[in-house]
């Protein structure tokens, strides 16, 4: 397990999600191509050949489909498994809670005969005036202090993502506080199940203001809100913290993530990213483009170059040397 934290955290590389169903459907439609199984395939396929991507890539997060296609030859690159299975609502309210606990010690086992070496569990958390409720947050973020532990017994390492959505107007200081104070709650719960921080590496999102408030942060401002929540609530026995892109653009992540490493001094943990839409958008347009789906290997080349050029910049944000 603390050989699989190294790989994951190597300077220079972070993680390729590639796990999203929904989202990859919208990414499908945005480029004119109706998703089907086997495009899906054909794409993945796509992006697991890219030249060089071990250079980049230190692992790669796959979902319950892909990793029984065996769609991924690692080359070297550590397979991880989401291992949620989405969501469902809380109480009847707008609060989503993430599902999949009660049938996850049967998959685990298959899934690490499958090759997997590490796991993901997303949570969700909407800020509005009134969400998250604490009720709400302690129920999520349980299940995912149960899904670390069990992780763990069974010798693998467990991602744990609580994702403070960027949906809504709400302030960069709003952001600031539900981030802080999920994290805090996140490790207390944690340490409660008995789970080794230092074989946990932390998913989460940068503080950002909401999408809808119509106020763009600059990087040196969204690495400062960042860094004061995790300082605030992350405990130093975590080696690492990957970086989700959570909607933003491409080079809205890239220029971000660059600044929260140049500026993170004494903080104690390795940063890096484990992007989806952040590295995919580029490719996918250049792959898909406005051709046909049978058309659409047509582009890999390009694609494959798109992708590069991505993870080159993307590469250096991780060190900080954009």
């Amino acid at each position: 397990m603390n050989e699989t934290v190294y790989k994951l955290l190597v300077p220079y590389k972070g993680i390729l999600a590639a796990d999203s169903t929904g989202g990859i459907k919208k990414r499908f439609e945005a480029v004119g191509l109706t998703f089907t199984p086997e495009l899906d395939v054909k794409y993945k396929e796509m992006i697991f050949t890219t030249p060089s991507l071990e250079q980049f890539i230190s692992g790669v997060i796959l979902n319950d489909t892909n990793i029984r296609q065996r769609v991924f030859n690692n080359n070297g690159i550590v397979m991880g498994i989401k291992v949620d299975e989405g969501l469902e609502p809380f109480n009847n309210t707008e609060e989503q809670i993430t599902k999949g606990f009660d049938s996850l010690s049967k998959r685990l086992d298959e899934y690490k005969l499958l090759g997997a070496e590490f796991t993901k569990w997303r949570a969700v958390i909407k800020i509005s005036d009134i969400f998250p409720t604490d009720i709400f947050l302690d129920e999520t973020l349980s299940k995912m202090a149960k899904y670390a532990k069990l992780v763990q017994s069974k010798d693998m390492i467990p991602i744990v993502e609580p994702e403070v959505l960027l949906d809504g107007n709400h302030t960069t200081t709003r952001c600031a506080e539900i981030t802080e104070k999920t994290l805090k709650k996140l490790f207390e719960l944690l340490l409660l199940e008995g789970v080794d921080l230092t074989k946990v590496i932390l998913k989460t999102n940068m503080v950002l203001p909401g999408k809808d408030s119509n106020v763009i942060a600059m990087p040196l401002e969204v690495a400062g809100a960042t860094l004061r929540a995790l300082n605030a609530s992350v405990p130093k026995e975590v080696p690492g913290i990957v970086f989700l892109s959570g909607g933003q653009s491409a080079d809205d992540a890239t220029n971000n993530l660059n600044e929260i490493v140049k500026t993170k001094g004494d903080s104690p943990w390795d940063i890096s990213f484990s992007f989806e839409r952040a590295l995919q958008v580029e490719v996918m347009k250049e792959w898909a483009g406005k051709d046909l789906p049978a058309q659409a290997g047509e582009n890999i080349p390009r694609a494959h170059e798109a992708f590069l050029e991505r993870l080159t910049k993307v590469s250096k944000a991780r060190m900080g040397e954009l």
